[in-house]
């Protein structure tokens, strides 16, 4: 079995910044070598977030304003006591850290519309890293 990593490492702008990687996956999975297996896409951080969704501009504002809704900024949250960013904690809990797809015949295996991204939640802009780890044979 064979076990290949790397790293993406790129800035946000902040809160709910929304950064395709799908073709940055899709290349590292290539450069592995590896045709059947497993693709982990980790995003080391307590307030930032991988999930999938189409990118159409409509849904995306339509994700960020869902979000939004659900965690609302400055609802009386204790850690704010601490740092003003107890809401992105929250919603980086929520949405997860990881996602895992199938590597089959080389290829990183999404639906049509299912794309990548990294969710940028916390307050300011960040540089963040993704770490990228391909798992097969």
């Amino acid at each position: 079995m064979k076990v290949f990593t790397r790293e993406l490492r790129f800035s946000t702008e902040g809160e709910i910044d929304l950064v395709d990687i799908t073709h940055e996956v899709e290349r590292i999975v290539e450069e592995s070598g590896v045709q059947n297996g497993q693709v982990l896409v980790f995003v080391p951080g307590a307030t930032g977030a991988i999930i999938t969704i189409e990118h159409e501009s409509g849904l995306l504002e339509d994700f960020k304003r869902a979000l939004k809704e659900l965690i609302p900024k400055g609802a009386g949250y204790l850690h704010d006591r601490i740092d003003d960013n107890a809401h992105s904690h929250l919603r980086a809990s929520l949405l997860g850290a990881s996602e895992c797809f199938p590597v089959v015949d080389g290829r990183l295996v999404r639906g049509t519309w299912q794309q990548i991204f990294f969710v940028e939640l916390d307050v300011r802009p960040r540089h963040r890293r993704v770490v990228v780890q391909v798992i097969g044979e």
